[in-house]
């Protein structure tokens, strides 16, 4: 089985998630036997556990840009603000960033592209984080316990973050079953295979993926969708599934 990237949106190996062995099952979807039929294969981990804040700014440092981009930026982004040091603020990555002055960090982040938008964003939203939640920490805690739909809902009212950003936020940190974040790769693949409507947006495309994988197998078919993107060995793999 191929190990997880070291440079992923979800964290890699320090992103939080426990093992988790594949049990595949009859599928009563289209959607679903693209999952079952590549989980064997590819399943490694049940995602959730990541630090909720540091899960949003990975997230926001990902947009228009790849992993390999944006993990470089994140690290150089921890580096220098969290820990207790340097410019961090006792500790706490929303307060350091709230406190941030934005060339310096749109400098420390140059390597994820759109740099100075980006860090506009994470000031932002670091300084609503710790208006609405006193912090990171009290924003990990109502990530991690809150209903998920006003969960969405906060967050999709941070400047920057669109319904991608929010749904890796649920996923990555929150490991709330049933959410199926959709990017351009899912889209794209996703509508191709049939999975949803051909005129399908975002939106109709995180929809219909919801409704037919369980809520159990959402995360994992995510990252099976981008792993059929990626390489044509996966693609032939699930092309055979849906004309089977």
């Amino acid at each position: 089985m191929p190990e997880e990237p070291a440079e992923n949106i979800s964290g890699g190996d320090a992103g939080g998630g426990t093992a988790a062995e594949f049990v595949p099952a009859e599928a009563d979807t289209r959607a679903e036997a693209v999952v079952d039929e590549l989980g064997q294969m590819y399943w490694q981990k049940a995602y959730g556990g990541q630090d909720a804040f540091e899960c949003l700014v990975r997230t926001i440092l990902s947009q228009n840009t790849s992993d390999v981009a944006s993990q470089p930026a994140h690290d150089s982004l921890m580096d220098r603000y969290a820990g207790g040091d340097g410019d961090s603020a006792d500790g706490d990555l929303a307060a350091a960033l709230a406190d941030a002055e934005q060339s310096a960090l749109a400098e420390t982040i140059a390597s994820a592209g759109l740099y100075n938008q980006k860090s506009e964003m994470i000031i932002g939203a670091a300084e609503r984080i710790c208006e609405s939640f006193g912090g990171a920490d009290g924003f990990d805690e109502f990530v991690k316990d809150e209903d998920p739909d006003t969960v969405r809902k906060r967050l999709l009212d941070i400047h920057g973050v669109g319904p991608k950003t929010a749904d890796c936020v649920l996923l990555f940190s929150g490991g709330r079953g049933g959410v199926f974040p959709v990017d351009t790769h899912v889209h794209r693949i996703g509508r191709r295979m049939g999975l949803a409507p051909a005129d399908a947006d975002h939106e109709d495309v995180r929809e219909h993926l919801e409704a037919d994988v369980p809520a159990e197998k959402c995360g994992f078919g995510n990252d099976t969708l981008q792993l059929c993107y990626t390489g044509a060995r996966k693609t032939a793999s699930i092309m055979a599934v849906n004309t089977s």
